[in-house]
């Protein structure tokens, strides 16, 4: 796999390095993403369900649940694709008018605007369009990957968020193990962009599938994750780590909120599928 290890000027901290293979330069890389994810938004459920790995809707609802999302918080969910994580936080806020998605591509925001009636909204995690302190819950379900600066979107999600408000960001992390990263690297690699293709006859979503591992592998470590949490002002911030592969990064914004929040206040005991990691 080629990409530039060149370190970022200004202290920027992109999730991975550039990526030469699929694009030239990091200025090249939004442009690139939206045009692939557009042309892969009709069929991205059809990806994602053939993917499985744990990924469905059981998972992301627990997952959304354990960070603290309940009834009557108002969800911005950054990066909402056809909205697989929005489909969950709505069931769990209790009305989908109290969820806001937000997506660089118009081609994953008509899906999910056609499929959940949740507002819609076109921009960038790393400058959203929403008024400061609004938000009770900013959710992120595996984009974190298509951010340019992890310092300036986790510095945005805390902005938007009210005090008391809670971050959950999912991803899906490097197995720990060299015999499980090389049998998912395969699988992710290989398998699934030839299956992707026979599926949906779409040329763009196999190179999509292709990407999403490349850009998995070359991922910053949690523990850059976590400390760009940090840095952006969250306090209790912590990962959890779901079957060894599905890291849920989470943190508070200081202050009380103004809705009860979810089980995160008498956090779940660790178990074979959850535990929660130490820092």
């Amino acid at each position: 796999m080629e990409s530039s290890q060149r370190p970022k000027p200004g202290g920027a901290l992109p999730p991975h390095p550039t990526l030469a293979q699929y694009y030239g330069h990091d200025a090249d890389r939004p442009q690139f993403v939206r045009r692939l994810f557009d042309l892969a938004a009709r069929d991205y459920d059809t990806i994602e369900g053939g993917m499985a790995m744990g990924t469905g809707r059981r998972y992301r609802r627990d997952a959304l649940r354990r960070a603290g999302l309940g009834a009557g918080m108002r969800v911005l969910d950054v990066a909402i694709g056809t909205g697989l994580v929005a489909r969950e936080a709505s069931r769990l806020a209790g009305d989908p008018r109290c969820v806001i998605g937000l997506d660089p591509s118009t081609g994953m925001l008509a899906e999910a605007s056609r499929q959940l009636g949740v507002t819609g909204v076109l921009g960038v995690g790393e400058q959203l369009p929403i008024r400061a302190a609004s938000i009770d819950f900013v959710s992120m379900g595996y984009a974190l990957r298509h951010l340019a600066d992890l310092g300036v979107a986790f510095r945005e999600f805390f902005r938007v968020l009210r005090p008391g408000g809670i971050v959950c960001v999912l991803e899906l992390t490097r197995p720990a193990s060299r015999v499980g990263f090389v049998a998912l690297r395969f699988y992710m690699r290989r398998i699934v962009p030839i299956l992707t293709r026979l599926r949906t006859r779409n040329a763009e979503a196999e190179v999509l599938m292709r990407y999403f591992w490349d850009t998995v592998e070359c991922c910053v470590p949690p523990e850059k994750i976590l400390a760009a949490l940090d840095g952006a002002g969250f306090e209790d911030v912590r990962r959890t780590l779901a079957v060894g592969l599905f890291s849920e990064y989470t943190g508070r914004k200081s202050g009380p909120s103004r809705v009860p929040t979810g089980p995160a206040s008498c956090p779940e005991p660790d178990n074979f599928f959850a535990r929660r990691m130490t820092r």
